[in-house]
């Protein structure tokens, strides 16, 4: 015989069990929930989105507490144990992310594990000197700068190509880098595309050009880029060149002169200016210069290696952008006389 009050305990004790049970499913089926809302809301961020970084070394269970402290995340908690079911809590990469408007905490733990960083855009401009781009790069706050100070030949030699000249080597592009990028290899990658777009172009040139080398190329496609910003001058500018170069004249292009005083250019080109000898003075000197004068274009090296037929071995500015061409110097002269005589 069981002693008086034993059963009525044990059912307590199971009532009681129940109801711990019912709460832990409740809370379970709660949390269940809860973590499903989790994974279909997108995270809080601005129309403008949410640029962060993930530190090296930091852990997705700081990255979660980092997004929560700025109102991104909810249920913090819940991206760690997101990325502990798929298995890559701990192989979030450090760097520089964005979350655009929309964005799914899975969405944000696919990047963050693919290391898909923010990338800045870099925008090299036709037509920009050697020393105009290095400038223009010191400027960039994303970029981690070592070359400060330091002269064209060591900034060759640390792209690894000692002893070129730099004018004209870099491809004007826009480039993309994440945060922390140093410009060297801002430098390795323009050069890099240089080199491989003016081989693919140089084997498809025109026969017969008055030109021996893609250096060449370079250079008479640096004077073609300042010469005209109207793109479908570049190829009727460089027939120009072309021609003048099988006859033996004299190319006699201000931007060369221009390049060749340096510093001492003081934004007038003048008459004296112009019978100043230096290496680049393509008045006073037959054939072209020693290199580049600026960084030429992907269609001033096309248009370099493709020139325009005909008969034209002149040139002058028509005072709005565009050019007139002529066949004689008679008529040459004649349009100096009406577009730039008559306009000064």
């Amino acid at each position: 015989m069981r002693p008086v009050g034993e059963g009525r305990g044990g059912r307590l004790v199971l009532r009681v069990a129940l109801g711990l049970l019912l709460i832990a499913l409740l809370a379970a089926g709660w949390l269940y929930r809860a973590y499903q809302g989790f994974l279909e809301t997108p995270l809080a961020v601005a129309d403008e989105g949410l640029v962060f970084e993930v530190r090296r070394g930091q852990s997705l269970k700081g990255v979660a507490r980092t997004l929560a402290a700025q109102g991104v995340l909810e249920w913090p908690r819940f991206l760690v144990w997101l990325g502990i079911s798929r298995g890559v809590a701990g192989r979030i990469q450090a760097g520089e992310y964005r979350i655009e408007p929309g964005t799914r905490p899975g969405d944000l733990l696919q990047r963050l594990v693919e290391g898909k960083v923010l990338l800045h855009p870099l925008t090299i401009v036709e037509g920009w000197t050697f020393a105009q781009m290095r400038a223009h790069l010191a400027r960039q706050p994303f970029l981690r700068h070592t070359l400060e100070g330091a002269s064209p030949e060591v900034v060759m030699q640390r792209i690894g190509r000692p002893g070129i000249h730099p004018e004209g080597r870099f491809l004007p592009d826009t480039y993309h880098f994440p945060r922390g990028t140093s410009d060297v290899e801002c430098l390795k990658r323009a050069y890099a595309a240089m080199e491989s777009f003016l081989a693919e172009a140089w084997a498809e040139r025109d026969s017969g050009l008055p030109l021996e080398t893609p250096y060449e190329a370079l250079i008479l496609a640096s004077i073609i880029e300042k010469e005209t910003a109207v793109p479908e001058e570049r190829p009727l500018i460089a027939g120009v060149f072309v021609r003048r170069l099988q006859r033996g004249m004299r190319l006699q292009t201000d931007p060369t002169v221009i390049y060749g005083l340096g510093e001492a250019f003081d934004g007038n080109i003048r008459y004296r200016d112009l019978r100043r000898d230096t290496p680049y003075n393509t008045y006073t000197r037959k054939g072209l210069p020693p290199t580049p004068i600026a960084l030429p274009g992907r269609e001033a090296i096309l248009a370099a290696l493709h020139p325009a037929p005909g008969d034209a071995l002149y040139f002058v500015a028509r005072g709005d952008g565009t050019h007139e061409f002529s066949a004689t110097l008679e008529a040459h002269n004649r349009a100096v006389r009406k577009y730039q005589l008559k306009r000064r």
